[in-house]
């Protein structure tokens, strides 16, 4: 566009301080959209620690999956989408939590009970366990079976 073919209104030119064109007391409002809805949680953090810690399955690999791919659909916008893959990263990050506190807390009432049974008498002396010696393998089965 050349500067020849353009035509400002006379009492208003560029670099001047034109008073006409400006309305006293007016306000700029721009439309951001629903206001009401918040936008869906992408539960990142929980998905970096369940994929860090034990990740039984892969269950939080995936929760981080879906995560990062929550939080790019609220960056870009898609909140439909967005709260799709936040509900799939909640249950993925559920499922994951709780075989992560499951597999200890097994270990250790397995453990408990192993020492509660070695510490009745079992056979020499109480307290004492012969795996090594005659029928130590059987003796051990026995715990197992109920």
């Amino acid at each position: 566009m050349d500067n020849y073919s353009y035509h400002f209104p006379s009492d208003c030119t560029p670099l001047t301080n034109c008073k006409s064109a400006r309305k006293p007391g007016g306000s700029t409002m721009v439309n951001m959209g629903h206001v009401d809805q918040n936008p869906p949680r992408d539960y990142l953090v929980w998905s970096l620690c369940n994929t860090l810690y034990v990740n039984f399955c892969c269950l939080g690999f995936m929760a981080l999956v879906y995560s990062i791919k929550a939080r790019d659909q609220k960056t870009q916008g898609n909140l439909q989408l967005a709260q799709e893959c936040s509900d799939k990263a909640k249950w993925y990050n559920i499922l994951a939590a709780g075989w992560n506190l499951l597999i200890p807390l097994l270990f250790v009432v397995l453990l408990v009970l192993l020492l509660i049974h070695l510490g009745t008498s079992q056979g020499s002396s109480p307290g004492s366990f012969d795996f090594f010696g005659e029928d130590g393998f059987q003796n051990f089965m026995k715990l197992f079976s109920w």
